[in-house]
């Protein structure tokens, strides 16, 4: 992930299959994460806080965790309770 900062602000650009981006950008807005995506080019993020940033980090899990992760993520939740 790329970013670029100014003192009130934290933005960054993320780096999202094409074919996926636009599902990306519209569950973050869904989550109130403010994000630009333009026709061919980069999803842009910004981030605020450390809730939002695992909330980027999750969506983009989504999208970018083989099958078989996410399968070993859930059967080892249900396991520690």
């Amino acid at each position: 992930m790329k970013s670029f900062s100014s003192e009130k602000e934290r933005k960054h650009i993320v780096e999202v299959h094409w074919a996926d981006r636009w599902q990306v950008y519209q569950r973050l807005q869904e989550l109130n994460i403010p994000c630009w995506c333009e026709t061919n080019q980069p999803l842009r993020v910004e981030i605020s806080s450390p809730v939002a940033a695992i909330q980027l980090w999750s969506v983009m899990q989504r999208f970018t965790a083989s099958r078989q992760d996410m399968i070993w993520t859930l059967e080892n939740s249900w396991h520690r309770y």
